[in-house]
């Protein structure tokens, strides 16, 4: 196990967890290697029920259920989108507006690379609201507000946009954000250079729902990871 999964929320209905980039949400056959949070957690808190997934590179708020009513309840919330959602994302380039909505239908794991493709045909509907929050040179911070839940809809509707997220594999260049291609007058050793970060730069910050016992609304956020907090501070150097 790469480190222990913080706790963000623990009762005796939910349990929410603080996503570390480089863990699987729930068990998946095509990464049958990679650390999964739902394993981890089953150790220690018992049997849990999957309410909704974040990808692997994506850190941040994870929901789980304790019980069976617990997530009946939850999962009616999910599908009547009654749970609000926030995103941060590093994306490249520069909004022309300050908020957004994207509004394209998706289809999932539509092709060899399972990767959610737009098709106005067979996709489903899907609604991301983006707002603008900070540019840096050929960089931006934006926030993601998505009323769907869509497999990679986040990553889709930005790059379909025209501003793919930051380091992401799929859905943009992929390539790691390096100081040395950032600062002229870097001085550093490029053999050992380690990046600035290098997963897709996608962080679920926070999470809203009525509490399925007390029905009372609770609101959970996560802070930014490390890297994160590290590629923003040296872009707003720049």
């Amino acid at each position: 196990m790469k480190k222990a999964i913080e706790l963000l929320h623990e009762d005796a209905a939910v349990l929410i967890a603080d996503k570390p980039s480089g863990w699987l949400s729930i068990n998946d056959r095509y990464d049958p290697d990679a650390p999964v949070v739902l394993n981890a957690l089953e150790k220690e808190y018992g049997k849990l029920f999957v309410v909704h997934r974040i990808d692997k590179d994506t850190s941040g708020v994870l929901l789980f259920a304790r019980n069976a009513s617990a997530h009946k309840i939850l999962n009616e919330q999910f599908a009547t989108h009654a749970v609000q959602k926030k995103y941060i994302a590093l994306v490249r380039g520069v909004p022309d507006e300050a908020e957004w909505i994207c509004e394209l239908p998706l289809r999932a794991d539509a092709d060899k690379m399972h990767r959610t493709i737009i098709d106005a045909r067979r996709g489903k509907d899907a609604v991301t609201r983006f707002k603008l929050l900070e540019t840096m040179g050929q960089y931006s911070i934006v926030e993601a507000y998505p009323e769907t839940g869509r497999t990679h809809q986040i990553r889709v509707h930005l790059a379909a946009t025209g501003y793919p997220i930051a380091c992401d594999p799929l859905y943009g260049d992929g390539k790691p954000i390096l100081l040395s291609a950032l600062k002229r007058r870097w001085k550093g050793d490029i053999y050992e250079e380690k990046p600035l970060i290098s997963r897709t730069a996608l962080h679920a910050e926070y999470l809203s729902f009525m509490h399925p016992v007390t029905n009372e609304r609770l609101e959970i956020s996560s802070p930014l990871p490390r890297d994160m907090r590290a590629v923003f501070k040296q872009l707003r150097s720049l």
